[in-house]
């Protein structure tokens, strides 16, 4: 036989059960055949520099920039300047492709799966924060520092974006060697690359520290991942006055999952910062 109308089911609970229901859910007994609803998550930028690590976005740390935003929730638009690359370098041979040249739009558009937008159309109207993953296009495409080191000159839609999203006190996080970007534009930021020495080849671009205070910047040692026997603690530094957000990342050799645990943390920083 079939199931009485919901109506009738409560009228024959009774009507004090029918009052309990109807203040619980006054918008109706099918609001109950889905879960609270769910907040709205930050909404968060993320900007590339071309697709491959030495002339480009380092594709590992733009993938576990993307999927810790994921796991938090965040409605995430990928952005790139629509410009020439510095220069094109064959990752087989880690040499450069003198005959090849390519746009930095185009080449992160292999990242974004196609979904990506012009640097020019960011503002911050459109979204709580803006995250830098690194790769030498951050110091090649997004700036000329890979060349010109601390006189190094920042592409300007960068720097819009990153005065503008420092202006509107929205997070911006930055990891790898994507932190000079902030050094170089928000005098007396407060980040890490990790290390000052290189230990041994431990951290090959420590010298990129010195280089960060060159620029106006404060340099904080921080390591990537730190385990002990215990406890397992993740290392990320957070400029609360700026809302700069940054972690060493492929700055150090280490193993690949302490890179992802490092950016993680550098992500989850982010979203917290804006509030959502």
């Amino acid at each position: 036989a079939p199931l009485p109308p919901p109506a009738a089911m409560l009228a024959a609970r009774g009507p004090a059960l029918c009052s309990a229901l109807r203040r619980a859910a006054p918008g109706g007994l099918a609001s109950f055949h889905c879960s609270a609803r769910r907040r709205r998550g930050a909404r968060v930028a993320v900007v590339l520099s071309g697709c491959g690590v030495y002339d480009g976005t380092e594709i590992h740390e733009a993938s576990a920039i993307l999927v810790h935003l994921s796991r938090g929730g965040a409605e995430v638009q990928m952005y790139a300047p629509d410009v020439p690359q510095m220069h094109v370098v064959d990752h087989s041979k880690g040499q450069p492709a003198e005959a090849e040249s390519r746009n930095v739009l185009v080449e992160s558009a292999r990242i974004a799966r196609g979904k990506i937008t012009s640097l020019a159309k960011l503002t911050t109207a459109d979204h709580d924060a803006v995250i830098f993953p690194g790769g030498f296009g951050a110091a090649k495409n997004l700036s000329t520092f890979a060349v010109d080191g601390k006189d190094c000159k920042v592409n300007t839609e960068v720097e819009r974006v990153l005065k503008d999203f420092h202006k509107a006190g929205k997070p911006i996080g930055l990891c790898c060697i994507s932190p000079v970007l902030a050094a170089k534009v928000l005098s007396g930021a407060e980040v890490t690359v990790g290390h000052e020495e290189e230990e041994g080849g431990k951290w090959p671009y420590a010298g990129t520290a010195g280089a960060i205070k060159e620029l106006g910047g404060k340099h904080c040692v921080k390591e990537v991942t730190i385990s002990f026997p215990v406890n397992f603690h993740v290392e990320t530094h957070v400029d609360t006055k700026n809302k700069v957000v940054t972690t060493p990342a492929f700055m150090c050799e280490t193993e690949l999952h302490n890179i992802f645990d490092g950016i993680g943390a550098m992500v989850k920083n982010v979203l917290k910062l804006t509030g959502k």
